[in-house]
């Protein structure tokens, strides 16, 4: 008797939810009908999973609106999604940044000590700079480099501004007066004391690809002092590191 009881308990537990699943399956196919994205549809109905809705609808013919409908709403959400997913990014780029330049924050005191400057002058110059000539020679194509060289020296020396001297290096389809205005005011030197621009001969005939390209800008500041003592500290330094190693 109580298996029985049992039995008939289950088997209406059985109906009511066929008959549950059937109607939702029928709303599940109406909206469908009208274009609903699986989404849009899952999120109506209660959160039915993904999976079930494929297996309902599968065999669903769709008008051309409705088809239209999803899939202009596919391509709006996939493009959203992409948004989102991007600025995620970019906020957690940011956060890691940020928390770099929190670590490092005691960086830019330093700077301000002099035998730091130093350290951080020769190995600037030891990369970019002339090893050879008894004068001071440095070149590069990016003006926030150039500005810390410069800065750095005249922190560390009292450099006669007299003895400084600028070559721009560019290509033929530049104007070479506009990039001499550009350089003058990045390294803080007047016109008076610039070399002739130089012109790179490979370049005749070619349209340059990088339209923010300000050509190089060299440095010649005629001090073998200062030259000697770069190259001393350099030294000190590539010995210190290699025993340290």
């Amino acid at each position: 008797m109580l298996s029985r009881i049992v039995d008939l308990g289950m088997l209406q537990w059985y109906n009511f939810n066929m008959k549950n699943s059937n109607h939702i399956k029928e709303k599940a196919i109406n909206l469908r009908s009208k274009g609903l994205t699986f989404f849009e549809i899952s999120k109506k109905l209660g959160g039915i999973p993904k999976s079930t809705l494929s297996t309902w609808l599968s065999n669903l013919e769709l008008n051309n609106v409705a088809r239209l409908r999803i899939v202009t709403k596919g391509k709006n959400q996939s493009r959203k999604n992409c948004k989102l997913a991007t600025e995620e990014k970019r906020k957690k780029r940011t956060e890691y940044f940020n928390s770099l330049e929190f670590k490092n924050s005691s960086v830019s005191s330093s700077i301000k000590d002099v035998v730091v400057s130093k350290i951080a002058l020769a190995m600037l110059y030891l990369g970019e700079g002339g090893k050879s000539g008894g004068k001071v020679y440095f070149g590069n194509s990016n003006s926030e480099i150039i500005q810390t060289f410069l800065s750095l020296l005249r922190f560390i020396y009292t450099v006669d501004e007299s003895k400084f001297r600028v070559t721009v290096q560019c290509r033929a389809d530049q104007n070479t007066r506009s990039l001499e205005i550009f350089w003058s005011k990045v390294t803080r030197i007047p016109f008076k004391q610039f070399y002739a621009t130089r012109i790179d001969p490979r370049t005749i005939g070619t349209i340059s690809k990088k339209k923010e390209y300000k050509g190089v800008c060299r440095i010649d500041y005629f001090s073998a002092d200062v030259f000697n003592e770069l190259s001393v500290i350099s030294k000190l330094v590539l010995r210190a590191l290699s025993s340290a190693g």
